[in-house]
């Protein structure tokens, strides 16, 4: 018989933001956020998408529908809106969007529950809404998915480095960083991945067809083994981010996580998944 599930505490609430068009890990960490009790995702926001993934014109309106997507299949009561950016890199305007916009009152809105805004991707959105609002900087914590311990390329700083600069010397903006050192160890197999998402009901079918119909260059072969780094942040906001090693910065403002508790994270994931789908059945 099904025991009686136990009243988990929130931890925080999240805005959750991505370009959900591009690599699926972005996805696969969404749908954790959602079904994670110890959080509450109080919207999403889909940022622009590299032209690795296809041309970036529409990248964010695509995200945006994918995400919309997610959440009506997940089904939860509490189904937060999902609002797009733009699909040029950060240059400075001060022009309106629906993101920056969403970002911004959520981290105005008086709420018990700290917010912390959490990004797997470029920084573009997260720059708008503190250019629109700098007061917001002291009112959320960025977790933030990208950068490097030392030099070298990565994927989210550079797809909008303009953007990440800017945040990055935000005053006053607490942050918790995973750089690509980090985030690299959050990795399965292609095999492992496949075999959990299929075990995971109508979800792990949708998020698997994500990984297929990736558009992909004609006869690119994928490595054996598939970073799902994008589910870093959730350590720290709804499980427990003790459980990590971090090393904090200068002022106290800054938090870098060097080693990702990946069991704790992984099995979270997947025993949520799991539940929601007997939950179905």
């Amino acid at each position: 018989m099904p025991t009686e599930p136990l009243r988990i505490a929130r931890r925080c609430r999240v805005v959750v933001d991505n370009d959900w068009a591009g690599d699926p890990d972005g996805l696969v960490a969404l749908a954790h956020h959602l079904l994670s009790p110890g959080h509450r995702v109080e919207a999403v926001t889909s940022s622009l998408l590299s032209p690795a993934f296809g041309p970036p014109q529409g990248g964010a309106a695509t995200g945006a529908a994918l995400a919309t997507e997610l959440v009506e299949l997940i089904g939860r009561a509490e189904r937060p809106p999902v609002h797009a950016g733009v699909d040029v890199p950060d240059d400075g305007r001060d022009g309106p969007t629906d993101a920056a916009d969403a970002i911004v009152r959520a981290a105005r809105r008086d709420d018990p529950l700290t917010l912390v805004l959490v990004c797997g991707g470029p920084l573009t959105n997260v720059a708008a809404a503190l250019r629109r609002d700098p007061g917001i900087a002291g009112r959320m914590t960025l977790s933030w998915v990208g950068g490097t311990l030392g030099a070298g390329p990565e994927y989210n700083r550079d797809t909008d480095p303009d953007a990440a600069a800017q945040v990055l010397a935000t005053t006053g903006l607490e942050r918790w960083q995973f750089p690509v050192e980090t985030y690299r160890q959050c990795a399965w197999s292609v095999a492992q991945l496949q075999d959990a998402l299929e075990g995971c009901g109508d979800l792990g079918a949708w998020l698997w067809r994500r990984y297929v119909e990736l558009p992909l260059p004609e006869g690119f072969e994928v490595d054996a083994v598939w970073p799902l780094g994008d589910s870093c942040p959730i350590i720290g906001t709804a499980l427990a981010a003790e459980s990590s090693t971090w090393v904090e910065g200068a002022g106290g403002t800054t938090r870098t996580c060097t080693r990702v508790d990946t069991a704790l994270l992984f099995g979270d994931m997947l025993a949520l998944f799991r539940r929601h789908t007997r939950a179905l059945s």
